[in-house]
């Protein structure tokens, strides 16, 4: 057993049944063999994902934390990297499919998922605990007061699930705010029947007005044919990935 250890800078998970439940709530979606964990700091997860039949590999920022681990976990150094997740280079670690794992930092969850989108055809599962209310905007439904831009750019490519939440106390030291144990799985759209960036701009440009109807709110776009009438009254919130991938469509070139 690991014991968390305290003032490395970061919310250490603390909890071994909790550390349990993440690691056996992979479900080895896209017959994966390479998994990457995301700030491991002091190992509590690690030393449950050791086991599995994969190739553990992690990313580590603190240099506390990575002295630690080095001499807590030998059989993780080679697969050891100090440095920043977004800034690596996935095909750097393995040819084939990379799952991601972790205990997200709270300042950065959100960019994981951007990462995460950006070599969304090498990654086919990721499953993060992080800040309850962004998980909660991810997983949420079109209708939803929480839906937005990620929830519309996840689902596009992912399946998404809620799995648990769990307090504050679970951590050392204990955050301000309760967290939550997101799995988003690779669906089967290869790719989007619109031009992608142009369907990312579509749905930034008509969150960034939320309040506003569509037909409003994409005011600055020029389309070649009239998006459906129905959608246009309709604000950001209320439209599905596919009613985002109809407007793309509309979009002049």
């Amino acid at each position: 057993m690991v014991k968390a250890k305290k003032h490395l800078g970061q919310h250490f998970l603390k909890d071994q049944k909790i550390a349990s439940d993440v690691a056996n709530a992979l479900t080895n979606h896209g017959d994966y063999k390479d998994v990457l964990e995301v700030g491991p700091g002091t190992g509590v997860l690690t030393q449950f994902l050791m086991g599995k039949d994969f190739n553990l590999h992690a990313v580590e920022m603190d240099r506390e934390s990575v002295a630690f681990l080095k001499q807590n976990f030998i059989q993780l150094t080679d697969n050891l990297i100090e440095g920043d997740f977004l800034k690596l280079d996935f095909s750097e670690i393995t040819k084939g499919p990379l799952c991601i794992i972790g205990n997200f930092p709270y300042n950065i969850s959100t960019q994981i998922y951007f990462k995460v989108l950006e070599n969304k055809d090498k990654v086919p599962e990721v499953l993060g605990m992080l800040q309850k209310e962004v998980a909660e905007r991810i997983a949420a439904p079109p209708g939803s007061k929480t839906y937005g831009i990620l929830s519309v750019l996840v689902q596009a490519f992912y399946d998404v699930e809620l799995l648990f939440t769990v307090g504050p106390e679970v951590f050392n030291p204990p955050p301000k705010v309760n967290s939550a144990v997101l799995r988003i799985t690779r669906n089967q759209v290869e790719k989007l029947d619109c031009d992608e960036k142009k369907f990312k701009m579509v749905v930034k440009t008509a969150f960034n007005q939320r309040r506003k109807t569509l037909r409003n709110a994409l005011k600055s776009l020029t389309f070649a044919t009239a998006p459906n009438e129905h959608i246009l009254t309709l604000r950001a919130e209320r439209l599905s990935v596919s009613d985002y991938v109809q407007i793309t469509r509309c979009l002049a070139e």
